[in-house]
């Protein structure tokens, strides 16, 4: 009994350690594309942006992701970017991006340089939080 408890707990230590390199990795790629990347052709210097990448037929997109950033941006204005990117139009930004599932949602800096990537649905106050810690960092 206790070999398959030791089983399970070494599968799933090596499943996140997998999800962690796989988010490093797209980070890194999205480092490389952002800078120059027409997804960012509108960016404003100094304000922090969220790429948002969805389809039209993503259900949790458009029942979750989308209403989450909507709140967003109400709440912060124009203090936050919001770059929506329909990977099915624009494919090659996908690729570029390293995005494999929708909705992905990267945090950008207020220098335009992904920080973090979110797989999944990610909820207002997580966004939130995560641009705000790049504010403090910039501070």
């Amino acid at each position: 009994m206790i070999e398959r408890f030791v089983f399970v707990v070494i599968i799933a230590a090596a499943s996140v350690l997998a999800y962690r390199l796989l988010s490093r990795r797209q980070l890194r790629r999205a480092m490389v594309a952002a800078p120059t990347d027409s997804v960012l052709r509108d960016f404003r210097p100094g304000v922090p942006a969220i790429v948002y990448f969805t389809t039209p037929y993503c259900g949790p997109c458009e029942t979750q992701q989308t209403p989450a950033l909507r709140r967003l941006e109400a709440e912060l204005g124009d203090r936050v970017q919001i770059f929506r990117v329909d990977a099915t139009q624009d494919a090659e930004a996908a690729e570029r991006w390293g995005v494999f599932s929708v909705p992905t949602t990267f945090v950008l800096d207020g220098d335009g340089q992904p920080r973090q990537v979110n797989h999944g649905v990610a909820d207002a106050s997580k966004l939130r939080s995560q641009l705000e810690a790049f504010a403090a960092h910039r501070s």
